[in-house]
């Protein structure tokens, strides 16, 4: 079922749910859905665990036990798993045994984003479910891409020229950048143009750079790393520099909001204010600067080829910085 299919008809939620696909913001929008449909607000902090499946030892027995588990003063416990695309095989096979026992009146919902018709190993757990699972399908096409431009350009309070409406929809941007374009187009007020979009739109870049960067920033490093393997997988030698360039830029937008005073974006980087002035608050301009510094000293290496093992680099600095900006726990 896609996406926009599975919000219009609100099909019944039994025990397992498999978000699948390949767009994190339909995914995330997708999993609160669900949540919204299975558990009134006040009562999910009690009956509603979200595991984070690469992260977890023994995943198997951390997710039967919470799907096993009684609600409390609600119809329904739900457990959600996230990221189950990046587990290894036996802790994807552990998983799958609990997903294939969830008890009467209880939902587990599983996060996997593979394409759906797309043969890989290990297997997708929507391929493995078949029918016996409520199936979302985040994969954008044309017409998810316009109703999704449309709907935020609503959000935003926004106008765009028809043709700048069809340029988002037909292009291969993912949801992520296309909603950054407009994010920061709807800042200069009026209906966007074409020439808006030419001149500013992340699209004419590959806006996985900037998505590592800001991964970094709000601490969430295994996230970093996958953006950033996988594009040192299309480019060994050549991935580094813009990796860095965009994480230098992120930390200087952090910087400046961190300084004394609170500091002030440029218009063209406002869009990025209500995410990154929230943590610049919390880290401070100490370790703002840090990263700021540490960015760039890692791009002055890779372009004087200081560096030889450029993803090796990138992983150290990714690991030291988010784990200098993660939130408390």
């Amino acid at each position: 079922m896609k996406f926009y299919e599975f919000l219009d008809k609100e099909p019944k939620i039994d025990g397992l749910v498999i978000v699948e696909g390949e767009d994190a913001i339909l995914a995330q929008r997708a999993l609160d859905a669900v949540l919204d449909r299975l558990l009134p607000e006040d009562l999910r902090a009690l009956n509603c665990d979200v595991i984070e499946g690469p992260e977890t030892d023994a995943i198997g027995r951390a997710a039967g036990d919470a799907v096993n588990a009684m609600p409390f003063l609600a119809e329904r416990r739900v457990v959600l798993v996230r990221n189950c695309q990046r587990m290894r095989v036996q802790p994807r096979r552990d998983l799958w045994a609990v997903a294939e026992n969830v008890p009467a009146g209880n939902t587990l919902v599983l996060e996997d984003l593979f394409p759906p018709a797309k043969k890989t190993r290990p297997e997708p757990f929507g391929q493995l479910a078949g029918r016996k699972a409520l199936r979302i399908d985040t994969t954008p096409n044309a017409d998810v891409r316009e109703r999704f431009v449309r709907e935020t350009l609503a959000r935003l309070g926004a106008k765009a020229q028809p043709r700048v409406i069809a340029a988002l929809a037909e292009g291969d941007s993912d949801l992520g950048a296309i909603q950054n374009d407009l994010e920061k187009l709807a800042l200069g007020g009026g209906t966007i143009t074409v020439a808006d979009l030419e001149r500013e739109s992340l699209s004419i870049e590959d806006p996985k750079a900037w998505h590592y960067a800001a991964a970094v920033v709000e601490g969430r490093a295994d996230e970093a790393l996958a953006i950033a393997f996988e594009l040192f997988a299309g480019d060994p030698r050549g991935a580094g520099i813009p990796l860095v360039s965009a994480l230098a830029g992120e930390f200087a937008l952090l910087w400046e909001l961190a300084r004394p005073g609170g500091g002030a974006l440029p218009a063209r980087h406002r869009w990025r204010e209500r995410v990154l002035r929230p943590i610049a608050r919390r880290v401070g301009e100490r370790r703002a600067k840090y990263g700021y510094e540490a960015a760039v000293r890692g791009f002055e290496a890779v372009v004087t080829g200081r560096i030889d093992d450029q993803r090796a680099m990138i992983e150290l600095l990714t690991a030291d910085l988010a784990s200098r900006l993660a939130p408390p726990r």
